[in-house]
């Protein structure tokens, strides 16, 4: 969808040509651009497609994703309070306070190749080397088995024609691999490493797929309850690829009309504050077209996770 350019950044567009440092100390996020912002969203203007539209309109882009990130989250938790929604919940927070094109976890810098304000999202890039993706697939291997969803009304699990992967989980700590990558998520994503799930692999033989779902546990679902005393809401996801399919077996995010390459060592994270479709975080697995796709997945939860 074309977006509609906001009206009160034509002021701006005399100083196109000043540094990003001027315009930072000179553009000033007016009520009006606020509403213009949340209008686009409204509209379902995807992220970039916004972004895009301020910088060519003069707008210095960290003063655009700033922007665009205050102004969203306020309305969203405006819109929650206004319709009763679910409580909002605290999140992990990656260190993108400064726009980063990389970010040190100790062990390993990691790239910073795309961040997103609604849905929260943001696409790392050498997260894991070949090497660590190699060995999580060897280990998993023998231990694969027909992926299960959660049991809505029971808070168990259940095969799900939707989902036609093969799956396994390690514990938490399970092995020097996983502690070792387990502790650079936490320190990537500033949360606790207790507070996630075990590590999930994945394998998407030619033809598997996972439809558009949300990973947060709907509250009106009678199962919630039983899923909630293990650790609360599952309040983020980070995706990991452990190899390339030949085609296919992206991460499809329909309401930001956006689709995530599955490259291999690079990660996809995304943030949900509250169980509820404004989130914008339905998301799925594209059809594996040729080849095959391994990733793992690591779900974060609102406290320890038991």
């Amino acid at each position: 969808m074309p977006y509609r350019r906001n009206p009160h950044t034509t002021d701006h567009n005399s100083h196109h040509n000043r540094s990003a440092q001027n315009h930072s100390a000179t553009q000033a996020v007016t009520p009006q651009l606020r509403d213009w912002i949340v209008a686009q969203a409204q509209a379902n203007v995807p992220a970039p497609t916004l972004l895009q539209a301020m910088c060519d309109a003069g707008w210095d882009e960290n003063v655009a994703l700033d922007a665009m990130d205050t102004t969203l989250r306020e309305h969203l938790a405006h819109t929650a309070h206004q319709e009763g929604l679910p409580r909002a919940s605290a999140l992990p927070q990656p260190a993108l306070q400064h726009s980063p094109a990389r970010i040190d976890v100790g062990d390993r810098t990691v790239e910073v190749l795309v961040s997103m304000a609604l849905p929260r999202l943001v696409v790392f890039g050498n997260l894991l080397s070949g090497e660590e993706c190699d060995a999580l697939i060897e280990a998993a291997a023998p231990r694969m088995a027909r992926s299960l969803t959660v049991a809505t009304d029971t808070g168990g699990q259940e095969v799900n024609a939707d989902r036609t992967s093969a799956g396994m989980f390690f514990a938490r700590s399970e092995n020097p691999l996983v502690q070792r990558i387990e502790a650079r998520i936490a320190r990537l994503l500033d949360w606790p490493l207790d507070h996630g799930e075990g590590l999930q692999v994945l394998h998407y033989p030619p033809g598997a797929e996972y439809k558009p779902h949300y990973d947060y546990f709907d509250p009106a679902e009678p199962g919630t309850p039983t899923l909630l005393r293990r650790g609360g809401q599952r309040v983020a996801t980070l995706i990991l690829y452990l190899n390339t399919p030949e085609a296919g077996g992206g991460t499809v995010f329909p309401d930001a009309h956006m689709q995530v390459a599955a490259q291999r060592g690079n990660a996809v994270f995304f943030s949900y504050d509250r169980p509820h479709p404004d989130t914008r975080s339905l998301h799925g697995g594209a059809p594996v077209l040729q080849g095959e796709k391994w990733i793992a997945t690591k779900w974060l939860r609102e406290r320890t996770f038991t």
